[in-house]
């Protein structure tokens, strides 16, 4: 079969609404070694590749405040480049709860750009319907809701590393049900069905890492093949994700409070994949969020 040529200009639109990371993101991909365009008017994006080569990748931030921003405009343009193949276009976008969003104006007293003269909340809820066309078209989402300016930046540097491109790179997460799913997963394994440190007295404190509760947990006899057979599952699916071009899959693993068996089995499904080359990066969002609510974080140790 020939080869197909290398296209001559890779571009990373960065996209989302106000006060979700995409700055941040934009930083972190300069710091990659792509260049960093913001804010360029979207007719004048087709201009980048009118001549030679690029020596570098780009990432280009298009957002509302774009001189001439519009849904219907990105998307033609993210189509028209997808069929270009002088060009490898991909689609970031940085999505935030409302919620969350809306407590970032508040703090930082900023206008929002669609509700210059009013609440932060109506100029929130009008971009997210405006975006949303192109949300759904985006080739990575990354829900900034949870996440802390050092938790963007790895995720960012994982999925666009040039040094790494090629590469699947793979999130293993674990999360609460009570708090509901995570925005961005793409798989999700449930593990209440497992024997609850909860119940322990001794080990109610501790946490998925500890290795009381690793031991708890283990003990299940339903455990061994429950991990035996996802292990198995997943090593025979990720390959088949990197032949279908896909750079970055998110694994959850969910419990009801999302502080002992998902922690612990995600931890150990990451250190199994690892050991297998690849390339992993772990988050717990509740240990997480306790952390970042100054609540005591669950131990991981034994206490004298």
């Amino acid at each position: 079969m020939p080869v197909e040529p290398e296209p001559d200009h890779r571009l990373v639109f960065v996209t989302g609404p106000s006060g979700a990371g995409r700055s941040t993101a934009i930083h972190v991909l300069e710091d990659l070694g792509y260049e960093g365009i913001d804010n360029i008017p979207l007719s004048l994006v087709p201009r980048l590749i009118d001549g030679a080569p690029l020596l570098r990748p780009i990432a280009l931030g298009l957002d509302v405040r774009n001189r001439d921003f519009n849904a219907t405009a990105l998307i033609e343009l993210i189509d028209s480049l997808t069929r270009d193949p002088r060009v490898a276009l991909e689609v970031l976008y940085l999505d935030c709860a409302p919620g969350v969003l809306i407590r970032r104006f508040s703090e930082t007293r900023r206008r929002h750009p669609l509700a210059p003269a009013e609440t932060p909340a109506e100029g929130v809820e009008r971009e997210i319907d405006l975006l949303a066309p192109i949300r759904v078209r985006a080739d990575h989402l990354i829900d900034t809701t949870d996440l802390t300016q050092h938790d963007l930046k790895a995720e960012v540097a994982a999925r666009f590393d040039t040094g790494t491109a090629g590469r699947l790179s793979v999130s293993v997460q674990s999360f609460s049900y009570k708090r509901g799913v995570p925005r961005g997963v793409d798989m999700i394994f449930d593990c209440r069905f497992l024997a609850n440190p909860h119940w322990v007295p001794a080990l109610r404190p501790l946490d998925g890492r500890a290795a009381e509760v690793e031991a708890f947990v283990t003990a299940d006899p339903r455990y061994a093949e429950f991990f035996q057979r996802l292990r198995d599952m997943l090593l025979f699916l990720l390959p088949a994700h990197v032949a279908e071009g896909k750079a970055h899959l998110a694994i959850g693993f969910g419990c009801t409070g999302g502080q002992h068996r998902s922690v612990m089995v995600a931890e150990r499904v990451g250190s199994a994949l690892a050991e297998a080359g690849w390339a992993v990066s772990k988050r717990h969002r509740e240990l997480e969020r306790r952390a970042a609510d100054g609540q005591p974080e669950a131990s991981k140790v034994t206490h004298a």
